[in-house]
């Protein structure tokens, strides 16, 4: 960090063409309560429809910086920004094709994200999911707060709601109508397996689903017996009587597949299994520090443990 920097908060504003950043910004610079008494930066990296009107603006010190192209998105060239301007906030106005990490690599050490908002207009989201995935996935992933501008009554609530958090159920999401009223989501995402049985069953095509909460919500399945298939990963390196067991997973497009799975422990572990054998997995879940993992992490002890068939799809996905 800088040694004659303090801390500067940003707000990142993300979204797609027309999607309304432009907008909400101007709107967040012409309330009083945005003014921290120094100096407010307006980083622009997208030029849209929409101008921004600086004669409205209720921030008494501020000063707009607006980045042509995706080669000055550097971190030599926002350092030089952060000491010229010398910002105590910044707002982003992020260009919808460019990729997050970008940004966090070129941020100066002394900038922290302290907010995310992405913004969608609704008309277009289905498209924009469809052949841009990767770039949906990427704004979503990160975000506290997805509104959905412009909808409908005619649009059906729980195919975005099902979109969104197939990819975050961590980010509240809100519904805009075209008059500007908003709605929260409050629609209850349940599991499409049963948490309360005595045995929780995954099905094939719930793995991924499955993978994720055990992850985000360790409680739920702490002392509880699950079955499901998996492959098994088997290496010398790994400790006398333990494997992993997991799948594949596609979280946004094929870049990102990645085989996500637990250690597997115990006497019932049928002989000779093999690196991308597929079994059938009855176990115990508890929690605990492995050497398979970089940390804490859910243990399976197996109850039961039989050679299966591979799944139609091999590569679990959020359906």
């Amino acid at each position: 960090m800088q040694k004659d920097r303090k801390e500067v908060e940003v707000l990142i504003v993300l979204g797609f063409l027309d999607s309304g950043k432009t907008t909400f910004l101007q709107e967040t610079m012409e309330d009083e309560r945005t003014d921290d008494g120094g100096c407010s930066l307006l980083l622009v990296c997208e030029e849209g429809e929409t101008e921004y009107d600086e004669s409205k603006f209720k921030v008494r010190n501020f000063d707009t910086v607006s980045l042509g192209d995706k080669s000055e998105l550097t971190e030599q060239n926002l350092t030089r920004i952060d000491r010229e301007k010398k910002p105590t906030q910044v707002f982003v106005e992020y260009n919808g094709m460019w990729d997050m990490n970008s940004f966090f690599d070129a941020m100066p050490e002394n900038w922290v994200i302290v907010s995310v908002l992405t913004l969608f207009d609704t008309s277009t989201f289905l498209t924009y999911n469809a052949n841009m995935r990767s770039l949906v996935y990427d704004k979503i992933s990160i975000t506290q707060l997805v509104v959905l501008n412009r909808f409908k009554a005619e649009y059906e609530k729980e195919e975005y709601h099902k979109i969104l958090r197939a990819i975050s159920r961590r980010m509240d999401i809100i519904y805009e109508d075209e008059t500007g009223k908003t709605e929260a989501d409050d629609i209850v995402d349940p599991l499409p397996y049963d948490v309360t049985a005595p045995v929780i069953k995954i099905d094939e095509r719930d793995y991924a689903y499955f993978y994720r909460d055990i992850v985000e919500n360790p409680d739920t399945y702490d002392g509880k017996t699950v079955k499901f298939k998996a492959m098994a990963e088997v290496r010398k390196s790994f400790p006398a009587g333990m494997i992993l067991i997991g799948r594949h997973i596609m979280t946004c497009c094929q870049a990102d597949i990645a085989y996500n799975a637990f250690a597997l422990t115990g006497k019932k572990l049928p002989g000779e299994v093999k690196a991308k054998d597929w079994l059938t997995v009855t176990a115990r879940v508890s929690y605990g520090t492995c050497p398979l993992y970089s940390g804490e992490g859910p243990m399976m002890e197996a109850v039961s443990v039989s050679r299966a068939e591979a799944p139609e799809d091999v590569v679990a996905t959020f359906y």
